[in-house]
């Protein structure tokens, strides 16, 4: 694997990119591709010049423009290691296995080596850098220019000069420069590029858009909120191609034992020459030498790793999964647990109306519209969710005048010459209102985990509304499909009270659950976990459970879009509220797993056959490089599998 492989491709801090470090986006604009092309062509030459009986001089002065075009790029980045960091490397046991071969006066088979060796390391470079260009390119989903409206004119300016606070317009098929809110209109956004939801979400006035995200059919004034530079776009492919640079732990261990074993596999290389030269004929054991040392190096097992990784970083992060990192990628597919926040996690994380009980003869919209126009003076959530139960069900609210606030308990007014009372059960019950007409409804809707409120008209309670923070539809799906994958137990651990919580957990199918748990509780909660079962997979919002998404083994923060904190802290961030995704991630990182044993089992065995055929004389140079190649060329394609891989089954 060459040098530059192994660094990767860099980004700015601020997540822009430079065109001129982008790599090519067709095969031929690659010049170690056309290096390696014009090397196999002239390779070619030689040896039709060969096989029709040419002079063989020109075809060995063929063969060597051959080995020099081929080993233009390896044969230098040899020498510089060795030279600057006194390290030897593959490239350097393949210069000297073609310089071996060419001091034999085998040039034919030299440039066999070179040809075959560079088109590999073209190939695996341009694929890797494709592969990480593919998440790069989301930059380009950000139009170069935005409208702005200043002083009551539209003035093109470029994206870049967008500052915080300007204002720019958006018409109906363009994209979004960068990240705002909406001062007006409404439209349908598509957001795929930024959470990887192909449905596009409605958006109206006082709403965040991002960058990268395509507007529908609506007009709509953004005000910005971030730079081109620093939006959530830009900090997407900024993190994403971190993370694939970021090496795991097998990567750094093979990256340790190919270090010391590159010298060694010289070092056999030459006791081999130097001891069967003076056994045997010198001729002989020089190209058994030379076979060696390209037979036993390890360029499969370098690559096997990293381009498998750096595929299915890239493959996440275009489904709007940030994962950051080959250790990430790894400690998830170890994990046994997968624990849940309950609000904002497993469920919508606000309370909506879902029941309505009337008292006999009471039409329960009727009471709807009286409940939502005393409550729609409110700002507390409860109130919130009346109001918007009644925009649902296509209610209007009743007008009602005289609204006074009742601190902690409810709200009243009068409509139409009668006093409109919305409370608690305990409120009524202080007020010595019996609830009689209910039965034992209101009870059997609060053990369900839902609050009760209560309308009531001049004294007399009319209907109770339940209220409850309802499970997301993804919910029991994830929690069954992570099963599928092999969760061993999935908990959901909650600062609610247990009876709701339990309410919760039955309906999304979890084995356990912890509730009350305070931060530092949650935070325990993890440990033990751990200590029971192994690794623990925590999802929650990325700041009020930071404790127990640190303490985790793999911390997830759910709908990070547009959140600094969650993008910064998280192992793993969710960028949409769609919970299904984290099933995703988990498949995702066990196939990892399983493609990186694949290749390293293949590049094994190679070596396993290819060694000792050559140190026994029993495969020659060209077999052994035919051999050595393809098996690089099977890994690097069997790498490439995560990055089109698909979905958890379901």
């Amino acid at each position: 694997m060459s040098a530059e492989a192994e660094r990767g491709l860099l980004v700015d801090d601020s997540g822009a990119h430079d065109e001129d470090d982008e790599g090519a986006e067709r095969i031929w604009e690659s010049p170690e591709v056309r290096w390696s092309a014009l090397s196999g062509l002239l390779l070619l030459v030689g040896f039709l010049i060969s096989a029709f009986d040419g002079p063989d001089a020109v075809a060995s002065g063929v063969y060597v423009a051959a080995t020099v075009a081929g080993a233009r790029f390896f044969a230098l980045e040899a020498l510089e290691e060795l030279v600057r960091e006194r390290k030897i490397g593959i490239e350097l046991l393949m210069t000297v296995g073609a310089l071996a071969a060419g001091a034999l006066g085998e040039w034919g088979e030299a440039a066999m080596l070179v040809f075959l060796y560079s088109i590999s390391e073209a190939l695996e470079e341009f694929t890797e850098s494709r592969t990480e260009g593919a998440i790069r390119a989301l930059m380009d989903l950000a139009p170069k220019t935005v409208t702005l409206l200043r002083d009551g004119q539209q003035i093109e300016t470029p994206a870049k000069d967008v500052v915080v606070g300007d204002r720019f317009l958006v018409r109906p098929g363009e994209g979004l420069a960068t990240d705002g809110t909406i001062i007006e209109g409404a439209s349908a956004l598509d957001e795929s590029a930024v959470t990887g939801e192909s449905i596009p979400v409605e958006k109206t006035a006082g709403q965040k858009v991002f960058a990268g995200t395509l507007n529908g059919s609506g007009v709509l004034t953004v005000e910005a909120t971030a730079t081109h530079e620093n939006n959530t776009l830009a900090k997407i492919v900024h993190l994403v191609t971190e993370a694939q640079e970021e090496k795991g732990r097998a990567q750094r261990f093979m990256e340790r034992f190919t270090s010391r074993y590159s010298p060694a596999v010289l070092a056999v290389g030459v006791a081999v020459a130097v001891i069967g030269g003076l056994i045997g004929d010198w001729h002989t054991w020089l190209e058994r030498a030379a076979t060696v040392i390209v037979a036993a190096a390890p360029c499969a097992l370098v690559i096997s790793i990293p381009v498998t990784y750096v595929a299915a970083i890239g493959n996440a992060g275009r489904r709007g999964i940030l994962v950051k990192g080959g250790v990430v990628l790894e400690d998830l597919a170890t994990v046994q647990v997968a624990a849940f926040d309950k609000t904002g996690t497993l469920t919508h994380g606000r309370p909506e109306l879902v029941e309505i009980l009337a008292a006999e003869g009471i039409d329960d919209l009727g009471a709807l519209a009286l409940a939502a126009g005393v409550e729609r003076a409110s700002e507390h959530p409860l109130a919130k969710a009346v109001v918007e139960g009644a925009v649902e069900r296509k209610v209007a609210a009743a007008e009602v005048t005289d609204i006074t606030a009742l601190v902690g308990a409810g709200i009243e007014g009068r409509h139409q010459g009668r006093r409109i009372l919305v409370g608690s059960p305990k409120l009524m019950g202080e007020r010595g209102l019996s609830l009689a007409a209910f039965g034992d409804r209101i009870a059997e809707l609060e053990s369900s985990g839902a609050t009760a409120v209560v309308l009531v008209v001049d004294d007399v309670p009319q209907a109770a509304f339940g209220l409850a923070d309802t499970i997301r539809d993804q919910a029991a799906g994830t929690v069954s499909a992570l099963k599928v994958a092999g969760i061993e137990r999935t908990v959901m651990i909650t600062g609610d009270n247990r009876r709701t919580a339990e309410a919760i957990a039955q309906r999304a199918g979890v084995d356990e659950t912890l509730a009350e748990q305070r931060p530092e509780d949650k935070a325990a909660a993890i440990r033990d976990l751990q200590e029971r079962y192994g690794g623990v997979v925590m999802a929650g919002d990325g700041i009020n459970d930071a404790p127990a998404l640190a303490a985790a083994t793999v911390g997830v923060a759910m709908g990070s879009a547009g959140s600094d904190a969650a993008l910064e802290t998280a192992d793993v961030a969710l960028m949409s509220d769609d919970l299904s995704k984290l099933a995703d991630a988990l498949y995702l990182a066990r196939r990892t797993r399983k493609v990186v044993r694949q290749n390293l089992a293949l590049s094994f065995a190679v070596l396993v056959v290819l060694v000792p055929g050559a140190l026994l004389g029993v495969l020659n140079l060209p077999i052994a490089v035919a051999g050595h190649e393809l098996s690089e060329l099977v890994v690097i394609i069997s790498g490439l599998r995560m990055a089109r891989a698909g979905a958890a089954p379901r």
